[in-house]
């Protein structure tokens, strides 16, 4: 099922930006300042992930005032997190991995998802059910761009977003993988300037971060998010 991101050119939420942030939030008041200052930055995309009890709160917040933005579900692993979410106003659903029943779940959620693999079964078994884009985690711990550079050649019809383990320093490698689409991270969210209110200081960051586009040769090459 193909389900382009509404308001945004590209078909994908791997082509909207070369970086993902990865956002664990403890409080939904910070919700809204933190995504303006990511979106002046240049990055679009907030993943928010349902680590915390504040999350749909902070999803649903981004969604209502921040309309720049592309607010997405991290960490989504049940069925009911898909609902919820969804419900909430995430416009794409990421997951550490995946099941049949947590597969099923996003795709009739009737927005984007990327599915978390971390092995060639798993790549394969998701192409196998119509799925191209995917979630590569821990993507440092499961063998890094070393990985990902075998994989291109035997399954070039996959395309990942890396993450876990991920920074400014070694970005720019994955980001010029041709089956890397974008990478995600939290390095552009310290926590002493959530905790701050130094909404500058991470929209410097961010600005930083998607300026990795050139650093590592991103390129964009369209498809859609199943």
């Amino acid at each position: 099922m193909t389900s382009p991101l509404p308001s945004s050119p590209a078909a994908s939420v791997l082509d909207l930006a070369p970086v993902v942030p990865v956002v664990v939030l403890a409080d939904a008041a910070d919700a809204v300042p933190l995504a303006r200052a990511l979106v002046a930055g240049g990055l679009p995309a907030i993943e928010v992930t349902l680590r915390t009890p504040a999350a749909p709160a902070a999803i649903r917040a981004i969604a209502g005032e921040v309309p720049e933005a592309v607010v997405g579900a991290g960490t989504v692993i049940t069925p009911e997190q898909v609902d919820a979410a969804t419900a909430a106003g995430a416009r794409f659903l990421v997951s550490p991995g995946w099941t049949e029943a947590l597969l099923a779940a996003m795709r009739g959620a009737g927005v984007p998802f990327l599915p978390g693999v971390s092995t060639t079964s798993e790549v394969v078994a998701l192409l196998e059910r119509g799925v191209r884009e995917m979630k590569f985690f821990p993507a440092q711990a499961a063998g890094g761009t070393a990985y990902l550079r075998s994989l291109a050649g035997p399954l070039p019809q996959a395309r990942f977003c890396p993450t876990g383990g991920i920074g400014p320093a070694n970005a720019p490698a994955y980001l010029a993988l041709p089956n890397v689409g974008c990478v995600g991270g939290s390095w552009m969210i310290p926590a002493d300037a959530v905790a701050a209110g130094d909404w500058g200081r991470i929209e410097e960051l961010a600005r930083a971060a998607a300026g990795l586009r050139d650093a590592g040769g991103f390129r964009d090459a369209g498809g859609t998010c199943r």
